[in-house]
């Protein structure tokens, strides 16, 4: 490249995100070409998140402060450019020029830096990370019927995931699939309206959350999957928190009960984790899980965590995770999405790469959970195309690996 990689100008843009919210796309333009990306957005979210301003203001501050002080900043250091728009922002959470104008620029500026170097955007990823080896790939965690705040809100647990345990993506995917559309015959057999959730899971009125595992479990072994899958539940359960209590199954828990509660799920089926099993300042009970349960399953910070370096620090001193959702939206730049990983990495925990409720068509998180070594990823079902366009990208990631 005869000239070094300069940022030209950057130009944002309101479109729709999967539930027909509007949210931001950026384009970055550079010397050697365009960069798009487009930022999702959380349905359940933690009150610790990075924030969300306005679109139109987000916009606004994409073109009018952060195009301005990036314009002919060199892509050489991903670093650089996020801790210009951190301090740009001059705030802890984003809420100046907001999470999702930051974040917008943060990935198309990735992006861009990874084509300049000519290697693949998870490579460039995993440069940043430094020592995190880049050539394994996520299993993923189908989301295959939701509750709660993303479906059907007489079953308060939020995501009921199945991951299958096959050797390559490419088999896990097409497991996947087939458990999916065999799931969504069951439902339409047994109930009168199924329904599709935010993130393209089935939902219906099921009476209780074993009815729901054990429809799950059916369809995989009417797909003769039974034995190579196991489950994965996002409890979020901020959002059926109320006055000391879990509503759960129409009845009203304490949290000593909610924890007997997922006792028996674990020893029932074939669960290995468990998100947001408490409210998420109650750092105390995720411990008390985590020493009672945690030889068999993972207990995961999502809303406890928020993907944020300091919130990590004070899960680990309370020994309150084996494992971190790790969202780039929850903090705002992908230097940071990254610290968080190899902090999380650095304590032993596993990692899951996550999607969010309202989503785009933008797969970058692919290319990060290759990047910073995930051992998961959720992207929502293996049906719709914001969703698909995650798992579709891990396809290509995995024959390019192949072929080196």
């Amino acid at each position: 490249m005869a000239e070094d990689p300069k940022i030209k100008n950057i130009k944002a843009k309101e479109i729709s995100d999967s539930r027909g919210n509007p949210t931001i796309e950026v384009n970055l333009q550079t010397n050697f070409g365009n960069f798009k990306a487009s930022v999702p957005a959380g349905v359940s979210t933690g009150k610790c998140e990075a924030v969300n301003v306005d679109i139109k203001k987000a916009v606004e501050n994409v073109e009018k402060i952060i195009a301005p002080e990036l314009k002919d900043k060199e892509l050489r250091s991903q670093k650089e450019i996020d801790k210009t728009l951190i301090e740009l922002d001059t705030t802890q959470n984003k809420s100046r020029l907001g999470a999702n104008a930051i974040l917008g620029v943060s990935i198309a500026a990735c992006r861009a830096a990874a084509v300049s170097k000519k290697i693949p955007l998870y490579q460039y990823i995993s440069q940043i990370a430094e020592d995190i080896p880049s050539q394994v790939l996520p299993k993923p965690s189908f989301n295959m019927f939701e509750g709660g705040k993303h479906g059907e809100e007489s079953i308060s647990f939020q995501e009921f995931m199945l991951i299958p345990q096959k050797d390559t993506f490419k088999e896990n995917l097409e497991a996947g699939k087939k458990i999916y559309k065999k799931l969504g015959d069951i439902l339409k057999n047994k109930f009168k309206e199924v329904k599709l959730s935010s993130e393209g899971a089935l939902t219906t009125s099921v009476g209780k959350i074993t009815e729901v595992l054990d429809l799950i479990l059916e369809a995989a072994e009417k797909t003769g999957e039974k034995d190579n899958v196991k489950i994965a539940i996002d409890a979020a359960a901020s959002e059926f928190f109320q006055d000391s209590s879990y509503k759960v199954d129409g009845r009203y828990l304490s949290k000593k009960e909610l924890k007997e509660f997922y006792k028996d799920l674990v020893a029932k089926y074939p669960v290995v984790s468990i998100e947001d099993p408490f409210y998420e300042e109650d750092f105390e009970s995720f411990s008390e899980l985590k020493e009672e349960i945690g030889d068999k399953v993972l207990i995961f910070g999502d809303d406890l965590t928020v993907s944020n370096a300091r919130r990590i620090n004070l899960a680990e001193e309370n020994n309150s995770c084996s494992g971190l959702l790790l969202k780039p939206n929850q903090i705002g730049t992908i230097t940071e999405t990254i610290e968080a990983a190899k902090l999380a990495k650095s304590y032993g925990w596993k990692i899951m790469v996550s999607n969010r409720g309202g989503e785009t068509e933008d797969d970058f998180i692919a290319d990060l959970a290759v990047g910073v070594g995930a051992e998961f990823i959720k992207s929502g079902a293996p049906f719709t195309k914001e969703r698909m366009a995650k798992y579709n990208r891990l396809l290509e990631i995995e024959k390019e690996i192949k072929n080196e």
